[in-house]
């Protein structure tokens, strides 16, 4: 019995799954798509579904492929830089396909508001020539999860569903149907010659692969998803939550156009969108990220000798990147308007929106939270390489912020992994500078280790810092393999950080206190000299996680009003008024300001 809830998009996507009958989750944790897995997790028992977050993407989406092998139900979840790393998998399955069903969730990042990238998932798609669904509500997320399920296990391929910010984290009331435990009445893995792909194999699927895309396109072309509205010479193409964004600002300029809707944007629907084109003399394209719309219909136009001319990002009507909004949208739709007019002689009117006097949101720099033990660390690095040129790598975490001012201790950011490999070639070409790289617990395991084994093989004189404040912190707090609980709370084996530096033949591998900045200190000044790869792990809680009873003060009898605690530390519990430093009520009670005050002016101030 279908029952409606009030739910985030990711949630929608995850009751969906559930509704399909998934077997098997798998992901790996990155904004905005982890409440996916999440919401998985939390009924993993109750529906027996098998839940994991794994290491990295790449392991996330084999795994899922071996259950799809099988005969299950499979879904695995990442965002948009997490396909990058399961990108070699996923462009050799492309052409084996699956035997049950997968669905490859993918959550992009348009602004970026999390991300190192704003690459486009539907781009993405074509190049693995794997489908595509583009949701524009949480509800239409719910429905389109569900048919992607039938999809792939109707046509044996894998299917993306792509989001965006605005898709997975809106949240709108949605209609759910019934959910049951997961059927494993599964046929299992059959021996075949198509599971292996060998060059021979992949000579042989190639067509089938091509012709699969011309099937698509016609099933797309026939779905539901894809929908044309309106009338008149001017037509707007759009897919994603730009869909949402076009009906909007219509509504405010008061525009009566033909419009063509895409929610299954790879394979094109070529026939939808020729229906959609006849007898339009100009289209407008709307959508976030890449011109992916726009030189489809190009294409159309021309093989089809289409009179319409398009209009887009190719020639400056919208903006080529960035996240879209409503205004942006009514912006470039004036200027293809004001553009119609000019090239057929006609004023076209165009209503003028005057702009609101709302103030402009202050601006705020992205921090370390208040007591976070990365602070200490890297004020530790500070102070003890005082005088020594060094190169600062950092990596993806929470800890990226270290590169801020005050601290400024992060001077390379590429991505997950990267941090180590990058001070090991740094160090190569230019050894006569230290070399340090920041690496997170959750990244340790995710990258960090093909990393440090190309470290230890080739030498490099490299100081690797292992910020391990026991969860995914960035991402929402999820579990990982040092930590010894699963995605679903039940308890696993906590796999040692240190033990496995040292197999990977480390020979100074140490844990210390992330909080106590002499043995933090100390520490990095042992291992200054050390030849080869050393690896220090940095031990404490995450404040969001386990939160202190203690906090700070100041005594203002003691303090010399040298400000020392809030120009060296950035910590946003610092702060100054008239001349006299203060320690706000976010303390955590770390007590960094206080081991460095060099009068003893901080002091504990009691309990919350």
């Amino acid at each position: 019995m279908n029952k409606v809830q009030f739910l985030m998009g990711n949630q929608a996507i995850a009751l969906a799954a559930m509704e399909a009958g998934v077997n098997i989750a798998t992901g790996y944790p990155g904004t905005p798509s982890s409440e996916v897995l999440e919401t998985i997790a939390q009924n993993a028992d109750k529906y027996d579904i098998y839940v994991e977050w794994s290491t990295n993407e790449k392991v996330a989406l084999e795994t899922a492929i071996g259950a799809a092998y099988a005969g299950a139900k499979a879904i695995t979840t990442m965002k948009q830089v997490g396909l990058n790393v399961a990108s070699d998998p996923l462009m050799s399955l492309s052409y084996i396909g699956v035997k049950g069903a997968l669905v490859i969730m993918v959550a992009d990042d348009p602004g970026p508001h999390s991300s190192q990238t704003e690459q486009d998932t539907r781009s993405f798609a074509r190049f693995a020539n794997i489908p595509v669904l583009d949701p524009a509500t949480p509800q239409e997320a719910h429905d389109m999860t569900l048919w992607a399920f039938n999809l792939s296990n109707q046509l044996q391929t894998p299917v993306i569903m792509r989001t965006t910010t605005r898709v997975s984290h809106g949240c709108a009331d949605v209609t759910i149907g019934d959910i049951s435990k997961a059927s494993w009445d599964i046929e299992g893995f059959t021996k075949d010659p198509r599971w292996a792909i060998f060059p021979k194999l992949t000579a042989q699927r190639h067509p089938w692969l091509e012709n699969l895309q011309g099937e698509l396109a016609n099933i797309f072309s026939a779905s539901p998803f894809n929908c044309i509205s309106g009338n008149g010479k001017i037509g707007i193409i759009s897919s994603g939550i730009s869909r949402k964004y076009v009906q909007e600002a219509l509504g405010h300029l008061g525009l009566n156009v033909k419009l063509l809707e895409i929610g299954t944007p790879y394979p094109f629907p070529e026939a939808k969108a020729l229906e959609f084109a006849k007898g339009l003399d100009h289209i407008i394209a709307v959508e976030e990220l890449d011109s992916y719309l726009e030189e489809q219909t190009l294409q159309l136009v021309g093989r089809f000798k289409l009179p319409a001319r398009v209009l887009g990002k190719i020639d400056g009507m919208f903006p080529k990147c960035g996240e879209y909004n409503v205004d942006v949208v009514e912006d470039g739709l004036q200027k293809c308007l004001k553009y119609i007019g000019a090239e057929s002689g006609i004023k076209t009117p165009v209503p003028i929106v005057e702009a609101q006097n709302i103030p402009s949101l202050p601006n705020r720099q992205p921090t370390l939270c208040a007591g976070c033990m990365h602070r200490t660390v890297f004020y530790a690095f500070k102070r003890a390489l005082n005088g020594i040129s060094a190169v600062f790598s950092g990596d993806i975490g929470c800890y990226t912020l270290g590169n801020a001012q005050p601290l400024d201790m992060v001077d390379t950011c590429l991505c997950m992994g990267a941090g180590i490999s990058i001070a090991a070639g740094l160090q190569h070409a230019q050894p006569n500078v230290k070399h340090i790289a920041f690496i997170g617990d959750s990244t340790f395991f995710h990258s960090g280790i093909p990393a440090i084994i190309n470290a230890v093989y080739n030498n490099a004189n490299i100081i690797i810092a292992v910020l391990d404040n026991r969860t995914t912190a960035m991402t929402g707090h999820q579990p990982h393999p040092g930590i010894g609980i699963t995605a679903t709370g039940k308890p696993t084996a906590a796999v040692s950080i240190a033990e496995i530096a040292r197999s990977c033949g480390v020979k100074t591998a140490e844990e210390i206190d992330g909080q106590n900045l002499k043995a933090c200190t100390d520490a990095i000044k042992r291992v200054v000299e050390v030849d080869g790869p050393s690896v220090l792990i940095f031990k404490g809680p995450c404040t969001n996680l386990e939160k202190s009873d203690k906090h700070y003060t100041i005594d203002e009898q003691i303090c010399t009003l040298c400000n020392y605690c809030v120009e060296q530390l950035g910590c946003p519990a610092l702060f100054v008024i008239d001349d006299m430093p203060a320690i706000q009520s976010t303390c955590a009670g770390c007590s960094l300001c206080a081991q460095i005050c060099p009068v003893d002016a901080i002091v504990p101030g009691g309990e919350d």
